[in-house]
C-alpha cells in the first residue's frame, strides 16, 4: 500500500514534495529564515520521529534518558552548528564536534540495536559539510557502508534493509544539502559587493583608456602648439596667430568631445524620459497616448529607449501639424520594443533630417543587437520604431562565481536528482515487499519513472515558468501519475504523492499551495487508513509524507533560489557599472570642463592681444600652457580613480579666468588647511563648475565668490549677472535641469549629488533681478 515500512523516519523515503518556488509573497520573506525553517522542521522532525519509534521500546527509564539525551545533541550540534550560515566548516570546533557527532551516533547501537540504526545518518551530512572533498566522499561511503551493515545484523528481512539502507543515504544527502544551500545563499549575497567591485575596476581600464585616447592627444597638441606659439611670437606674428587660431579651435572640440563623452556616460531614466515626452507633447496641443509596459531591463537598454525617446519627440515637435502621438514601450518574450507614431508628415518632406541623432539610430541600436527603423506613410504618418533584445535567464547560474563555487553548482546539479531517485528505489522496493504480480509492479515502476522524469526535465529546472498554462496543465499530468495508478491496484498502490504536494507549492499561489498541501496529506492518511495501516504506522508514514516533502520543498526552493541570485548578482554588477559610468561622467565633466573652457578663451584673448600687446600675449600663453597641464594631469587623475583637488589653486585659475573674460570679480576666501580633502575637493568641484557657468553667459559683468564659515559648516555662494531672464530660486535638482533662464548646465546637477553625498545643501536658480546663484553648504 504506502510506500513507507518501519517504524522510523526511513519509512519517509517513499513519500516526498516538491519544493515552492519563487512566488512575489516568497521573496518578500527573508530567504534565510525560509531556509531555517525548513531545517528546523526537517531535521527536528527527523529527531523527534526517531526518539517517538525509540521511548516505546525503552522500558527502563535510565535507557529512555540515555536516548533523550543522544538524540537532543545530535540535533543541536546538527541545528545550532552545522546548519547555520555563518558556522566556519574549517574551523577545529567543527572537527571537534563532528567527533562528538559520531560518539553520538554509533556508540548508543548496541543498546538500542535497529531503533537506533538512522542515527548516523547526521554523520553522513556532516562529514561531507566539514571535510575537504577529498576525504569527505569515501568517510560519507564509509558511513554509508555502516549503515548498511548495521541493517544487515538486526535486520532479518533483506529487502527491508536494503530499503532502510537506501532511506538513510537519502536523509544523509538531505542535511547535506539543506545545510550547503543554506549557507550557499549567504554566500551569494556577501559575493555581489565583490562582483561588482571587480566588474568596476574592470570598466574603469576600459574609460580609462577611452579617456586617454580621445583626449590625451588633442590636450597634447594643444601644449605643443603653445610652445610653438610662444617661440613664434616674436619672430612671426603671422605664423603665430595662425597656430594660435588652429589652438583655439583644438580646444573648442576637445571641450565639446568632454561633453559627448560625459553624456554617452551619463544613464538616462527611461521613467522619467517618457514622462517628460508625455507633458512636452501635452504642452504643444497634441493628443498624446502613452502606453508603457516593460519589464526588468539593463542599465545599457533602459538609457538607449530613453535616449531614442527623447530624440523621437524632438523630431515629433518639429513638425506644425502634428495632432496625435502614440507613444509604446512594451516587453514581450525577450525583446522590448519601443514605437512612436505620428501624424502630420507631408508626404515630400524629409521626416528626419540628415544630420540628427536619429540618422544615426540603426547604427548604435545594431550594436546591442536591435534594429532601428523608420516609416513615412502616404498618410502623413510617420512610425519610428526600435526592438532590442532583452537578456534572459539563463536555465542555471551561468555568472562566474569564483573557482570555489563551480564545484559546488556541479555537485547541486547531480545531487538534486539523485537525492530524488533514491525515492524512486525505495517506492519500488516498497512495491515488491507488497505485491509480485508482474503488471502491478510494472505499473507501479511506469507511473514512478513517468514521475520522475516529468519532475527532471520541467519542475526541477530553475528556467521553468511557475504562472504558466502548460505549467498548470503538467501539473494535471503529475497529478493522474499519482492517484489514477490506485484504482486498479487499490492495497497494493504505492506511489510518490509528496512530489504532487511539492509542485503545487511550487506551482501555485502561496494560500492555494499550502492548501493544497495539507488536503493531499489528508488524503494520503485517508488512503492508508483505508489500507488497513494501523495507528502507529499512520501516523509515522503521514509524518514521513510531510517531512519528505518539506526536504523536497527546501531543496528545489533554494536551489531556483541560487539561479535567482546569481541573476541578481549579475543585475547588481551591472549596477554598479551604471553608476561608475555615471560618476566618470560627473568627473569628466567636473574637471575638464573649466580647464578647456578657460583654454579656449584665453586662446582667442591672446589672438586679440597679439597684435596690440605681445607682452600680455605671452603671459596669457604661458598661463595657457599652465592650464594645459593642468587638464593633462586631470585627465590621468580621473583615469586613476585619484581626484582631489586643491581649492587654493582653483581660486587662483578662477581670478585668471574670469580677468580673461573681463567679469569684474568680488572674492571673498578663507584659510582650508584645516578642511579635510574630501571638502576641499567637492568645494573646488563646486567653485569650478560655479565659474564654469558664468562663462556660458555671455552678457556677464559681475561675479561675487563668497566662501565663508557659517553654522552649519563651509557656505560657497557664486552670484553672477548677464543671465537672460528672470526667475524664481529653486533647488538644484540631479539632473542639473533649472527651472526658467539659460540653462546652467548639466554639472549643477552633478554638483548636487557631491555636495549630498557629504550631508549637504546645493541650490541653483536665477533671481528676480536677473543674476544667477549658486549656493551650497558642506559640513566641515
Amino acid at each position: 500500500m504506502s510506500p513507507g515500512a518501519g517504524h522510523h523516519p526511513a519509512a519517509a523515503l517513499s513519500a516526498t514534495v516538491e519544493p515552492r518556488g519563487t512566488t512575489k509573497a516568497d521573496r518578500r520573506r527573508p530567504a534565510t529564515f525560509l531556509a531555517a525553517s525548513i531545517i528546523v522542521v526537517v531535521v527536528a522532525g527527523f529527531g523527534v520521529v526517531g526518539l517517538a519509534n525509540l521511548l516505546p521500546a525503552s522500558v527502563d527509564p535510565l535507557h529512555a534518558g540515555y536516548g533523550i539525551a543522544g538524540v537532543a545533541g545530535l540535533l543541536a550540534i546538527q541545528l545550532l552548528w552545522f546548519s547555520r550560515p555563518s558556522a566556519r566548516l574549517d574551523s577545529t570546533t567543527s572537527r571537534v564536534l563532528l567527533g562528538v557527532m559520531v560518539l553520538l551516533a554509533y556508540a548508543p547501537i548496541p543498546t538500542f540495536g535497529l531503533l537506533w540504526a538512522d542515527m548516523p545518518d547526521f554523520v553522513g551530512g556532516a562529514v561531507l559539510l566539514v571535510l575537504p572533498a577529498r576525504y569527505a566522499w569515501p568517510a560519507f561511503a564509509a558511513v554509508c557502508v555502516s549503515i548498511a551493515w548495521t541493517y544487515s545484523i538486526y535486520e532479518n528481512n533483506p529487502l527491508s534493509a536494503l530499503y532502510s539502507t537506501l532511506a538513510s543515504i537519502f536523509y544523509c544527502l538531505v542535511f547535506y544539502q539543506l545545510a550547503r544551500l543554506a549557507r550557499m545563499v549567504d554566500e551569494l549575497h556577501r559575493a555581489r559587493t565583490e562582483l561588482a567591485r571587480r566588474a568596476v575596476a574592470e570598466q574603469r581600464l576600459v574609460f580609462a583608456r577611452d579617456l586617454h585616447d580621445l583626449l590625451g592627444l588633442s590636450l597634447s597638441a594643444i601644449a605643443l602648439k603653445g610652445e610653438l606659439v610662444h617661440h613664434l611670437l616674436r619672430k612671426s606674428p603671422n605664423l603665430a596667430k595662425t597656430e594660435l587660431d588652429e589652438m583655439t579651435a583644438t580646444a573648442q572640440r576637445t571641450l565639446s568631445d568632454v561633453r559627448a563623452v560625459s553624456r554617452e556616460y551619463r544613464e538616462l531614466s527611461l521613467e522619467k524620459e517618457s514622462r517628460t515626452a508625455e507633458s512636452l507633447l501635452a504642452a504643444s496641443d497634441i493628443d498624446v497616448q502613452v502606453r508603457l509596459d516593460w519589464g526588468d531591463l539593463p542599465v545599457q537598454a533602459r538609457t538607449t529607449l530613453a535616449r531614442v525617446l527623447r530624440e523621437g519627440v524632438t523630431n515629433v515637435l518639429r513638425y506644425s501639424d502634428v495632432e496625435h502621438c502614440e507613444i509604446d514601450i512594451v516587453q514581450h518574450g525577450d525583446k522590448v520594443t519601443l514605437q512612436i507614431v505620428n501624424d502630420g508628415v507631408a508626404a515630400d518632406g524629409a521626416a528626419i533630417e540628415p544630420d540628427s541623432r536619429l540618422s544615426k539610430l540603426p547604427g548604435e541600436v545594431a550594436e546591442l543587437g536591435g534594429t532601428a527603423t523608420t516609416e513615412a506613410g502616404p498618410d502623413g504618418r510617420f512610425v519610428l520604431r526600435v526592438e532590442l533584445p532583452v537578456p534572459g535567464r539563463p536555465d542555471r547560474p551561468v555568472a562566474d562565481p569564483g573557482e570555489t563555487d563551480r564545484p559546488q553548482s556541479t555537485l547541486f546539479r547531480w545531487l538534486l536528482p539523485a537525492t530524488m531517485s533514491l525515492m524512486g528505489v525505495g517506492a519500488t522496493l516498497h512495491a515488491l515487499r507488497l505485491t509480485t504480480e508482474p503488471w502491478r509492479l510494472a505499473l507501479v515502476i511506469g507511473s514512478i519513472v513517468a514521475l520522475l522524469t516529468l519532475q527532471f526535465s520541467y519542475f526541477n529546472r530553475p528556467a521553468t515558468s511557475l504562472r504558466s498554462a502548460q505549467t498548470y496543465g503538467m501539473l494535471l499530468v503529475q497529478a493522474c501519475l499519482t492517484y489514477l495508478p490506485l484504482l486498479p491496484l487499490k492495497n497494493d498502490w504505492v506511489s510518490i504523492p509528496g512530489l504532487l504536494i511539492g509542485t503545487a507549492l511550487l506551482v501555485l499561489p502561496p494560500v492555494a499551495g499550502w492548501s493544497f498541501f495539507a488536503l493531499n496529506t489528508a488524503a494520503y492518511a485517508w488512503i492508508e487508513y483505508r489500507a488497513g495501516t494501523g495507528d502507529a504506522s499512520l501516523v509515522f508514514f503521514t509524518a514521513a509524507t510531510v517531512m519528505t516533502g518539506l526536504t523536497v520543498f527546501g531543496l528545489l526552493w533554494l536551489v531556483r533560489l541560487v539561479a535567482e541570485l546569481d541573476h541578481t548578482r549579475r543585475r547588481l554588477a551591472e549596477t554598479a557599472l551604471a553608476e561608475e559610468r555615471l560618476r566618470f561622467a560627473r568627473d569628466l565633466h567636473d574637471l575638464l570642463g573649466m580647464s578647456l573652457s578657460a583654454i579656449a578663451l584665453k586662446s582667442e584673448l591672446t589672438s586679440r592681444m597679439l597684435a596690440i600687446d605681445r607682452g600680455r600675449a605671452a603671459t596669457e600663453l604661458t598661463e595657457i600652457l599652465g592650464l594645459t597641464r593642468q587638464a593633462l594631469s586631470d585627465v590621468r587623475s580621473v583615469a586613476s580613480g585619484h581626484r582631489e583637488l586643491s581649492l587654493e589653486n582653483e581660486s587662483r585659475t578662477v581670478r585668471s579666468v574670469l580677468a580673461a573674460a573681463d567679469v569684474r570679480l568680488r572674492m571673498e576666501t578663507l584659510l582650508s588647511e584645516d578642511l579635510s580633502s574630501t571638502v576641499r575637493t567637492v568645494l573646488a568641484v563646486v567653485l569650478r563648475e560655479g565659474v564654469t557657468n558664468v562663462l556660458r553667459h555671455s552678457q556677464v559683468e559681475s561675479c561675487d565668490i563668497a566662501l565663508r564659515r557659517v553654522a552649519g559648516g563651509i557656505s560657497l555662494e557664486i552670484v553672477n549677472d548677464g543671465v537672460a531672464g528672470p526667475g524664481k530660486v529653486t533647488p538644484a535638482v540631479h539632473d542639473g535641469s533649472t527651472p526658467c533662464g539659460r540653462p546652467p548646465g548639466s554639472g549643477i546637477g552633478n554638483l548636487s549629488y557631491r555636495v549630498a553625498d557629504l550631508g549637504g545643501e546645493l541650490t541653483a536658480g536665477v533671481e528676480p533681478d536677473g543674476r544667477f546663484r549658486l549656493h551650497a553648504v558642506v559640513p566641515a
